[in-house]
């Protein structure tokens, strides 16, 4: 696999995984985690041999947010190179979330701030029961600014407005509950949560699981009627592809389709 600064990435059959590599500062991100998280996700969103993807990080936490020492580097900067910077770690974030191959979170230890918005940016966030979580930015005198859309997408303004306005912290179990995660269990039992959740991604057509990425971006604001004309296309068009011939004649057949073997 190619080398990344601050990234750990290995490649298990269909299965990408991407870890924050900096154990030392709980993986906080600083410009060159933007520059390679971005890179990676790019790079396994075009890669034919990559089904899913699993992102975690090495050491006691997951992701302690932001680096504070580039943080206060880059308010130093004159305000076009600090728009910039902004707006690279925002895309960061868009790249995870708009990959196409299903991106699984593996979320343990510490996950505040900008920690808490790449669990948001995935498509499945497993933790630990003990995991803390936390909007802690406004504690800093800033606002979760970059991460808000993702962070509301999975819990809703009326959570976010509660959690950003206090910047109080909450467990794994609460971070389920809210749905900022799909779920939370045990220390011991999250890497076998993180391959069950692996499998069952697996086990489902990989164009499908693409499309219906799409698809929720595509109707997530429409209205009901608005959404018909979309979605009647969407299926009428998927039935007829190789994939889902080959899903149909295996379900009938009672054999696992083509994308299993």
């Amino acid at each position: 696999m190619s080398s990344y600064q601050t990234l750990e990435v290995t490649q298990e059959g269909p299965v990408r995984h991407i870890r924050l590599d900096r154990p030392d500062v709980r993986n906080a991100f600083n410009g060159q985690v933007v520059l390679d998280l971005t890179a990676a996700f790019t790079a396994a969103d075009t890669d034919d041999t990559t089904r899913v993807v699993v992102l975690a990080g090495n050491g006691k936490s997951f992701s302690a947010g932001a680096d504070l020492s580039w943080m206060q580097e880059q308010a130093t900067l004159p305000h076009a190179e600090n728009a910039q910077s902004a707006d690279r770690m925002a895309r960061m974030f868009l790249a995870i979330a708009r990959c196409k191959k299903p991106v699984v979170g593996r979320i343990h230890g510490h996950a505040l701030g900008g920690g808490s918005g790449l669990t948001a940016a995935v498509d499945l966030a497993i933790c630990s029961e003990t995991c803390l979580f936390g909007l802690t930015e406004v504690k800093l005198g800033i606002v979760p600014a970059v991460i808000s859309p993702f962070v509301m997408q999975k819990i809703g303004a009326g959570r976010a407005r509660t959690l950003f306005l206090t910047g109080e912290r909450f467990d794994g179990k609460e971070a389920q509950r809210i749905g900022l995660v799909h779920r939370a269990v045990p220390d011991a039992e999250l890497d076998a949560a993180v391959a069950k959740a692996v499998a069952e991604l697996l086990s489902a057509g990989p164009c499908a699981v693409a499309s219906a990425k799409e698809l929720i971006q595509a109707v997530s604001h429409l209205s009901l009627e608005d959404a018909i004309p979309v979605t009647s296309k969407w299926i009428a068009d998927l039935r007829a592809t190789p994939e889902a011939k080959e899903g149909f004649a295996a379900f009938l057949e009672k054999r696992q389709p083509g994308w299993m073997s």
